[in-house]
């Protein structure tokens, strides 16, 4: 079995200030954001609606904002509410961990939709334009997790060739769950994302896309991480990721169905419709 590294969760330190692994993730997320944002810019129907670089470098300022304040908060509020209630000033304290993805999510559509609303554009297409950047960031997150040795996975087999000791939990093997989730909920959802929004679709259509995979995808690996809490359905537990990934899931179906329904662009409006032959 292998045992978890236990890094130090500081990178480096100069002087007083010390500047935490978990930290240099998420820039390495932003940064990502810009770098990958840039080739999707170039993609045809993104370059005709004329999007530019700086359209991306604004909207990423209220992103970071969106994500930092609404992670946190969905942390506080969705996971430890009891916690943080009886020690307030952990909640400043990001840099230990503790994100909440579906906290930051939500943060970033508003955010994102006060921009939209300064910039006098659509909100629907900035969430599309945006969607495909947000994966490969949520990796990065994930990774930061696995540094900090935190959302450690549940039990496993100890035949499996990566099961993993968590010093700072048990001597239990268990799944590296934060792995799975950089690469599943992460990379995977952005392999895919990408693929499907390299050609014009309807409006909200690639916004809704990856809020139906991340959620299908994170409701998947969810039950190989150690949850958080527990409610029981029917006889079925349900993980506190899954039970927030549900909404997610429905909305997507949905917000597809309206997509394609609703938005001229879902059909074809240039084809002739054939002549219709009278009987002789």
């Amino acid at each position: 079995m292998l045992t978890h590294p236990m890094p130090d969760p500081i990178a480096f330190q100069i002087g007083p200030l010390a500047v935490h692994w978990y930290g240099l993730m998420y820039m390495l997320a932003f940064i990502l954001f810009l770098v990958v944002g840039r080739i999707r810019l170039k993609q045809a129907h993104i370059a005709a609606a004329g999007w530019r670089y700086a359209d991306l470098e604004d909207m990423l300022f209220y992103g970071v904002l969106g994500v930092v304040l609404g992670g946190r908060l969905g942390e506080v509020l969705f996971y430890h509410p009891m916690y943080y209630a009886h020690n307030p000033l952990e909640i400043f304290a990001v840099w230990k961990g503790g994100m909440s993805f579906h906290g930051g999510f939500l943060g970033v559509l508003l955010a994102l939709f006060l921009w939209s609303k300064k910039a006098k554009r659509n909100v629907l297409d900035v969430y599309d334009l945006i969607a495909p950047l947000v994966p490969l960031g949520y990796a990065c997150g994930r990774i930061g997790n696995f540094i900090n040795a935190e959302l450690w996975g549940r039990v496993a087999d100890p035949s499996l060739p990566w099961a993993m000791i968590w010093p700072n939990v048990d001597q239990l093997p268990r799944h590296p769950s934060p792995i799975y989730q950089a690469l599943v909920d992460g990379v995977l959802a952005f392999i895919l994302l990408w693929i499907y929004a390299r050609k014009a679709r309807p409006r909200l259509a690639v916004g809704a896309m990856y809020v139906l995979m991340y959620g299908c995808a994170r409701f998947f690996t969810e039950y190989f991480r150690e949850p958080d809490w527990v409610v029981n359905v029917l006889g079925w537990d349900i993980s506190a990721g899954q039970v927030l990934s549900i909404p997610m899931i429905l909305f997507g179906i949905g917000a597809l169905y309206f997509s394609y329904k609703f938005d001229k662009k879902a059909a074809p409006t240039n084809v002739a419709k054939p002549k219709q032959k009278h009987a002789q």
